[in-house]
């Protein structure tokens, strides 16, 4: 009898070892593109075979099965071809496979086991790092490491990312083209490179989970879904790499931001100031399992990297009994921290904020004047919306309207330009 439930089976299974069973599947053939192809062929197998038979005993393993066979078909057709290729070029007397010798096998020569459970904690980190490989665009190793590493399908990308599903699907086709002609090896980067390389996988996670706690386009202000994929990752790749601390970094600064999604927006779904929220109702699991992750970066002796610098700073706001009671000296002081080790207009920004509180709006507007001047983050909302605080703080509302209309005019996310309305009436 057929199985109702099967669809979301195959839904459950692929989202918790899509990973493992593309990385296992790319050591099998050796090929990245042709193990996430033959994953998917897999994928679509279940989705008619279970609800019709039933969830297997194990369903992974089905899965996993059903890629390897798919496999081993790809590898007889191609040496088939080749073996005809070999024929012709004999027959046209340009060489060939010498008179009574077998061509090579390459299901003979593939490993027998392939779900070695020493390996998969490799596969699933090699899959990570060929999909935020620097060759592919940003845009690109968001939308691979969602697909491959997150088990998201095309879909769900697409309304993750307010993007069309042709455009998701354009963009892991190109990336996949560009592994292959680039020739990116499966594997774990050698600890000589292995920095560098993580520091693309850690952006990735990063740019993730920044469009799923502030959305740069759409009408809500949150994307939670999004966000916890990228805490996923982050735990996933705390698991596996230990021992490098920017990794316990960069988690300890998701956990201890997602803590306050509860109460940042309000029951009509628009956004809620850190200056009116109910502290109370922040998550304490998360905030005490950030800085918990934060206390491990710190833990390694070498410094805390970018992402623990700004965990640091959202524990300062974690542990603040209100905004006015926040150790503002210290976050100012981690903002310089911040800048000179990746410095940017973003962090001279969030910089000037903390000044504001620290020292006074005079004092920080002089720090977002120069970045104006420098022609600074120029289509962002976020300059002229600080500005135009500063301002308004400053006494100055006439400067401050003019401000918070072009932020309001740049602004992409509805719940985001409806505060700034708010902001633009209150001067009234």
């Amino acid at each position: 009898m057929a199985d109702p439930t099967g669809r979301e089976a195959v839904a459950a299974v692929w989202r918790i070892e899509s990973a493992r069973i593309v990385g296992a599947l790319a050591r099998y053939t050796g090929d990245f593109a042709l193990a996430e192809d033959l994953a998917q062929e897999a994928l679509a197998e279940a989705l008619v075979t279970w609800p019709r038979e039933g969830v297997p005993a194990h369903p992974a393993g089905w899965l996993l099965t059903v890629g390897r066979r798919r496999a081993i078909d790809a590898f007889r057709r191609r040496s088939a071809r080749d073996e005809r290729y070999a024929v012709l070029a004999r027959d046209l007397g340009e060489g060939g496979v010498a008179a009574g010798s077998a061509p090579a096998d390459p299901v003979r020569e593939a490993a027998d086991v392939l779900w070695d459970p020493d390996q998969i904690d490799d596969d699933v980190l090699a899959l990570m790092f060929v999909s935020c490989h620097p060759v592919l665009s940003r845009e690109a190793r968001v939308a691979l490491t969602l697909r491959v590493v997150g088990g998201l399908t095309s879909d769900e990308i697409a309304r993750s990312c307010l993007v069309p599903t042709a455009t998701v699907q354009a963009r892991i086709t190109r990336a996949k083209k560009t592994l292959g002609a680039a020739r990116v090896p499966f594997e774990v980067p050698s600890a000589a490179e292995r920095t560098g390389r993580l520091g693309s996988v850690l952006n990735v996670v990063y740019v993730i989970f920044t469009e799923g706690s502030t959305a740069s386009s759409g009408r809500d202000l949150l994307r939670p879904d999004l966000a916890a994929e990228a805490l996923r990752l982050a735990r996933v790749l705390t698991r596996l790499v230990p021992d490098e601390p920017e990794v316990h970094g960069l988690l300890a600064l998701l956990e201890l931001t997602a803590a306050r999604f509860p109460t940042r927006t309000g029951p009509d779904g628009r956004p809620v100031l850190l200056e009116h929220q109910d502290r109370r109702r922040w998550d304490r699991s998360a905030i005490g399992r950030g800085r918990a992750a934060l206390a491990r970066a710190n833990g390694a002796g070498r410094g805390l990297g970018a992402y623990g610098l700004q965990a640091a700073i959202a524990e300062c706001h974690a542990l603040a009994p209100s905004v006015r009671a926040t150790d503002w000296e210290r976050i100012v002081l981690l903002y310089e921290a911040l800048g000179r080790l990746a410095p940017s207009p973003v962090v001279d920004l969030n910089r000037a904020v903390a000044v504001s509180m620290a020292e006074g709006p005079a004092a920080a507007l002089e720090i977002v004047d120069a970045l104006v001047a420098d022609g600074a983050l120029a289509g962002s909302h976020l300059l002229p919306s600080v500005r135009g605080e500063l301002l308004t703080r400053l006494g100055r509302p006439g400067e401050a309207r003019t401000e918070l209309e072009r932020a309001v005019e740049l602004c992409g996310n509805d719940s985001e330009r409806a505060l700034l309305e708010g902001k633009i009436a209150a001067l009234d």
